[in-house]
């Protein structure tokens, strides 16, 4: 799993530790505020729900670090909107 360092949208800063990061199955990360007002648990690159980003244990950072370099992109919601109302009021596993 790739522990990207910032939220993608509004580029917040989600350290290993914490408890706003929030990951889709392709790993695309956003802050959890952003899941919960702006994305309503629909990741807008591939339609998948959200859950809490795991933290990894500090003994396996020096092996496998979080990535460097943040990966923002702002959705643009006019595009958004398209996928935000096919799928936001169907289950994630159901999608």
């Amino acid at each position: 799993m790739e522990l990207r360092p910032t939220c993608e949208n509004c580029n917040k800063q989600l350290p290993n530790d914490s408890n706003e990061a929030m990951i889709c199955t392709y790993d695309c990360t956003f802050c959890k505020d952003c899941v919960e007002q702006v994305l309503m648990n629909v990741c807008p690159n591939c339609g998948g729900g959200f859950e809490k980003r795991p933290t990894r244990p500090k003994e396996g950072l020096p092996k496998h670090p979080m990535r460097e370099t943040p990966v923002f992109k702002p959705v643009d919601l006019e595009k958004f909107r398209v996928m935000l109302n096919r799928y936001r009021d169907i289950d994630p596993r159901n999608r």
